[in-house]
Formats: structure tokens, C-alpha cells, sequence
């Protein structure tokens, strides 16, 4: 793979912007008794605005783990992360989360709606968290859910809803308080293969069309094969694949 520190200064110069996701020689280590397990092993990555990344490799090989880290929700053992040009490690606790929650967006192989709440409502409750008014809570999370072909649902509960449209629910959740990266983990690992490729689709157009970085982690060679390219995990490291 490219050198990260050349690209991320080409990108910079280039775009006179840094690239939204720069992943610097990350390491992550965890320990199994007396043993420590190096998960990531100066894995390094470029993502600019409108680029969705697939990630494939195998169960165990460490892709939540990359997710986790390079969506701030770990901090890494050695490197660096770079979001919107800013380096993270450094921060706070309080100020990783901030920046978290301004900048990420989390999307599951489990929907992890509340059930009690209908489609819209469960779209605008993130944004209310961040301030915005209920109405412009409410007119955001028409505006998406109809963008991703879920007008006709919006008073619908999840249980009401196919799996497909749980997980366009759960995309539309992510990114309703327009964060800069979106990351995936196996979004479509629970649905049919044409429910799969429809939300795929629905996916990767809304991260083309708002600009936002995408990774997303898919054991799907054929889907990951649409996405603008594909990078691996091998011995720790990211290589294109």
C-alpha cells in the first residue's frame, strides 16, 4: 500500500483539505493470559471525502477491531489516527467522544433500533441528543428516510419493517447528524442476497452524494467488488486486496 505520510501530504496539497480518515501505523494489542495478541501491526489507510472503502478479510482477522479504532471508540497502541486532519491519540477522553460524536456515524450488522419508537422517531432522537429542534429534527429524518426509500415508513415501528428497511433505518440513524466518516460492520450480514445489494447500494450512493468517508467490512466479495476499492487485513497490516 501507498506510504500513508506521502499521501496524507499529497492529499493535503492537492485538495488544500487533509483527507476525512488517515490511519498512521496503528497498532492494537489485547492479552490472553500471558500472551499478547497484536491485532493490528502498523496498519496504515487514506480515505477521502465520497470514498467507500470496502474491508474484507476473515472472522478473527481484526476488522472490528480497525473499525473500533479508527471510529475513536479505542485508542490504538502505538500510531496515530487522523480525523478531518486532526490527530486523535493525544485527546482526552471527553474530547475523543466529542469528536465522535460530531464526526462518526456506526452502522451494525444488527439494526439495534429501539422498538418502541417508529422509524422517523428513531432517526430524530440522535439529533435532538445534539441540540437540534424537534422540528428540524423531524424534516432531517423525513428528508433521509425518504432519500433511502422508506417514505411510505415513517410511522412504522422496526418490528413493522422488513430487514431491509430496519437497516436503511439504522443508516439513516448514522448519519443524521451529518458525520464526516461512516463506518460499516457487516451492515448486510443478516439479509437476503437482494435485500444485500439494494442496501449496498442505498449506502454507497448516500456516501457519494453527502461527501462522507465510508468503511465497510463485508465478507460479500461480489458487493465489495461495487465499492471504489478493497483493502485487507494480512499479519495485521492493510494491503489492497
Amino acid at each position: 500500500m501507498t506510504d500513508v505520510s506521502d499521501t496524507y501530504e499529497h492529499n493535503a496539497d492537492a485538495e488544500d483539505a487533509p483527507p476525512l480518515l488517515v490511519l498512521d501505523n496503528v497498532e492494537r494489542r489485547y492479552r490472553q493470559g500471558e500472551t499478547s495478541v497484536d491485532v493490528l501491526a502498523g496498519a496504515s489507510a487514506v480515505l477521502g471525502a465520497g470514498e467507500v472503502v470496502a474491508l474484507i478479510a476473515p472472522s478473527g482477522a481484526g476488522k472490528s477491531t480497525l473499525l473500533h479504532v479508527a471510529g475513536l471508540l479505542e485508542k490504538p497502541d502505538g500510531g496515530e489516527v487522523y480525523l478531518d486532519g486532526q490527530p486523535t491519540v493525544g485527546l482526552s477522553d471527553d474530547a475523543r467522544t466529542a469528536l465522535r460524536r460530531s464526526h462518526v456515524g456506526f452502522v451494525y450488522q444488527f439494526h439495534h433500533l429501539l422498538p418502541e419508537f417508529s422509524a422517523l422517531e428513531n432517526v430524530v432522537m440522535p439529533q435532538l441528543i445534539r441540540g437540534l429542534s424537534p422540528r428540524e429534527a423531524r424534516e432531517r429524518a423525513a428528508e433521509l428516510l425518504t432519500y433511502l426509500g422508506l417514505g411510505a415508513r415513517l410511522t412504522h415501528r422496526p418490528a413493522e419493517l422488513s430487514g431491509g428497511e430496519q437497516q436503511r433505518v439504522a443508516i439513516a440513524r448514522a448519519v443524521a447528524n451529518a458525520p464526516r466518516l461512516l463506518l460499516a460492520d457487516e451492515p448486510t450480514g443478516n439479509l437476503d442476497p437482494t435485500t444485500s445489494a439494494y442496501v449496498f447500494q442505498t449506502l454507497t450512493a448516500l456516501a457519494r452524494a453527502s461527501g462522507l468517508a465510508a468503511i465497510v467490512a463485508t465478507h460479500n466479495l461480489e458487493l465489495a467488488a461495487t465499492l471504489d476499492r478493497r483493502i485487507t487485513l494480512r499479519d495485521g497490516v492493510l494491503v489492497d486486496a
